[in-house]
């Protein structure tokens, strides 16, 4: 009898004390599932921003190949001095390329490596290359070609045709 009455003690009013209503588990359950959709939501950003690092990151990697690829080659040709600012006659292919001024107005897609050769597993990318001459007194001046001894080489990374960046610095042909 004493167990029995311990049963109808515990329950009040025809539910358990012990146990949870049906609004605190909907709470319950909304509350998780606001949490899951917050966690759902804060992963998408983070992918869409490791997205974008590694298309800049991508960039400044093929930005530093054109800099290497040109950092020994002299600013004039060597042989036409400065007749001539752009591809020489006989300089058919990116190859024979032996001064900057050579690069002025080139496109490379798929992109160049520091030794010339395409890296075809990015050809989503391009380079865009333009060499021009700038005031000796003032970088940001352009001037007409052979008009000083200093060019300004430029180079914007595309995707897909659409620039993600661009840098350029400045050479002197001394």
């Amino acid at each position: 009898m004493l167990a029995n009455n311990k049963l109808t003690n515990r329950r009040t009013n025809g539910y358990c004390a012990n146990a949870f209503t049906i609004i605190e588990v909907i709470v319950a359950t909304i509350v998780i599932a606001l949490a899951i959709v917050a966690l759902i939501g804060g992963n998408r950003a983070f992918s869409q921003t490791n997205g974008e690092a590694l298309k800049m990151s991508n960039a400044e990697f093929l930005i530093g190949q054109v800099r290497e690829m040109t950092l020994t080659i002299p600013v004039l040709d060597p042989e036409t001095d400065d007749d001539v600012f752009g591809v020489e006659s006989g300089e058919s292919t990116v190859a024979d390329y032996d001064d900057l001024d050579d690069f002025d107005a080139e496109t490379f897609s798929p992109p160049l490596d520091i030794y010339r050769n395409a890296i075809t597993d990015m050809s989503a990318y391009s380079q865009r290359i333009i060499v021009q001459n700038v005031n000796a007194n003032d970088f940001s001046s352009i001037i007409a070609d052979h008009g000083s001894d200093f060019v300004r080489v430029t180079v914007e990374i595309l995707l897909n045709g659409n620039v993600v960046t661009s840098e350029n610095w400045i050479r002197a042909g001394l």
